[in-house]
């Protein structure tokens, strides 16, 4: 008998217990504060020029810091120096035929009225006047495709970021487009997560987030987009209750972002729990 009631002891001690963490999980899925987890995602770019070509100049090292607007990396502007002073010789000439061409026409278009020259001489002037402006605006054309190409002979960055993979060096020969470097934009910076459906209610876009970071350094943030469709959860998510479960992703946008965020790292985000208008 006694020992029927030790076992019926530990029984409600262990029931007690139990009810206690469910009651303490339910009151943490019910509670003010919204916890999900996530990763830090940052956009990157490929940075190449339009032109082929010899590289001159590599000018950044992987984990350089660049501005937007700094020149990266420089071709052998040399051919391009002589394409432009080409098609601009070419203009030039074209100009001067323009020139003879419009004197001849003023002339005969003065003559023409008095019968002096016939209505046929009239015309060809005319014809011969029109197509060298043709060829004039022909030549202009070349010679701004000429300059734009002289200008493509340097990669500019396109804003703010961090030099991830230097791909060329000096003295290769590139393709157009073909990557030199890769460039992690130092904004935006954003925390790629999910919640599940009945947490749905909660957020919405534009509403303010923290983000913490595993060493404890903590940025504001807001939610940027609310994905409309479910999926299933990633396998790197942590919790394996939720790797079964439909959910939707979240963009948490970082507001300040600096360089304690990077690709990949894991990072918890708290929300607040209320709905748009309140």
């Amino acid at each position: 008998m006694k020992k029927k009631l030790i076992i019926l002891v530990v029984l409600l001690l262990a029931a007690g217990g139990g009810y206690i963490i469910y009651s303490q999980q339910k009151d943490a899925q019910n509670g003010p504060i919204l916890t999900v987890y996530g990763n830090i995602d940052i956009r990157d770019v490929t940075l190449s020029f339009r032109v082929s070509g010899r590289v001159e100049q590599v000018l950044f090292e992987e984990g350089d810091q660049v501005k937007k607007g700094d020149v990266v990396a420089v071709l052998d502007k040399g051919p391009f120096e002589d394409e432009l002073a080409l098609r601009q010789a070419e203009l030039t000439q074209a100009m001067a035929t323009l020139n003879n061409a419009e004197s001849i026409y003023e002339r005969r278009a003065e003559l023409v009225k008095t019968g002096a020259v016939s209505q046929t001489a009239y015309d060809e002037a005319l014809a011969a006047r029109d197509e060298v402006r043709a060829r004039v605006e022909t030549a202009m054309a070349r010679v701004n495709l000429a300059q734009t190409r002289l200008e493509d002979t340097e990669i500019h960055a396109p804003n703010n970021g961090t030099i991830l993979t230097r791909v060329r060096e000096e003295g290769a020969i590139v393709a157009e487009g073909a990557p030199v470097y890769t460039l992690a934009l130092s904004n935006p910076v954003w925390v790629r997560t999910y919640v599940d459906e009945p947490s749905l209610g909660h957020v919405f876009p534009g509403q303010k987030a923290t983000v913490q970071t595993d060493t404890g350094d903590t940025y504001r943030g807001q939610i940027g987009f609310i994905s409309p469709q479910a999926e299933f959860t990633p396998k790197n998510v942590e919790t394996t209750q939720l790797r079964t479960d439909l959910v939707y992703r979240l963009r948490v946008i970082v507001d300040s972002p600096d360089n304690g965020l990077r690709q990949g790292m894991p990072v918890t985000v708290s929300i607040n729990k209320r709905k748009a208008g309140e």
